[in-house]
């Protein structure tokens, strides 16, 4: 049993907020596990994220080079008061729109964890997506989407946290998409626990058949521990994505990101796997299996 720690820039803060320069890192053993450090710029790295051994949970993604605590309602709060521009985290929908049309049909009722203040949905429903239901902790955000949304029927917003969605009943969606909410509850305090309740949520509210769309930075040593368990009844296919902006060489193509990614027994990826951009997103698809009569 040994424990990998990373202490890393988030990498969506670092493009975010236009860091310069290249990306340093050095490892170095640690009592029985691994310590990497990086720097940017000169700065010393951000976020520190633990895998307990093979079947362990990534503990936590947190923060601290700076103030910004994304699983605090209090911080979502005061950014959308502040920042009342919309803004997409990761990527666009014209850029997620190949895999969601492959794996969710236009007539499925959707709902969108951590909506935020995003057009995504917007996005979704002028592409023919017809009922898509919205939600978020942050009562202003929640409130800035009901005022602009209000005459297209086809959204609805509710404030709600992700983790306790009481109010919607067993098997009532056929697919959720998630871009960036299990991220921020793993960058809060009791991130393993707020990861869990937030899956057994995702997994209940889920028709059997339906799918659970993540779209994140957390590669498969972050991300599968907690998506890979058996109660969730769901299997996971993997797709990896460069960043917006990102050039790709020659031998690439936009059909080859559209592929599945093999993944090991334990669904990490093969060792001789290299990613083309360092700083990928993951798109996890995680299908309900059907029910068993």
């Amino acid at each position: 049993m040994f424990a990998l720690r990373f202490f890393l820039l988030s990498r969506d803060e670092y493009l975010r907020q236009g860091f310069s320069g290249k990306f340093k890192v050095r490892a170095q053993i640690v009592g029985r596990g691994f310590r990497v450090q990086g720097s940017v710029s000169g700065t010393s790295s951000t976020s520190t994220r633990t895998m307990n051994g093979k079947n362990g949970y990534a503990v936590r993604d947190t923060c601290l080079f700076n103030t910004y605590n994304y699983g605090d309602v209090g911080y979502w709060d005061n950014r959308y008061l502040q920042e009342v521009g919309p803004f997409d985290w990761y990527q666009r929908y014209s850029e997620l729109r190949p895999y969601i049309n492959n794996h969710i049909p236009k007539t499925s009722r959707i709902l969108m964890v951590g909506c935020g203040n995003a057009v995504m949905s917007e996005d979704m429903v002028r592409d023919g997506y017809r009922e898509i239901v919205n939600i978020d902790i942050s009562s202003v955000a929640i409130g800035m989407m009901q005022k602009k949304y209000e005459h297209i029927p086809q959204l609805k917003y509710i404030h709600m946290d992700v983790r306790i969605m009481s109010c919607f009943s067993n098997e009532l969606f056929d697919s959720v998409i998630d871009k960036g909410t299990l991220d921020s509850l793993m960058c809060g305090a009791s991130a393993p626990l707020s990861a869990a309740s937030m899956l057994e949520e995702v997994s209940r509210v889920l028709k059997p058949g339906g799918v659970y769309m993540l779209i994140t930075y957390g590669d498969p040593r972050l991300r599968v521990p907690h998506l890979n368990l058996p109660h969730y009844n769901w299997t996971v296919t993997l797709y990896i994505i460069p960043r917006p902006g990102f050039e790709t060489s020659g031998t690439s193509s936009a059909k080859s990101y559209l592929e599945p990614v093999p993944l090991t027994e334990d669904g990490m990826l093969p060792p001789n796997f290299i990613l083309e951009d360092p700083d990928s997103h993951y798109i996890y698809v995680c299908k309900k299996l059907l029910k068993d009569f």
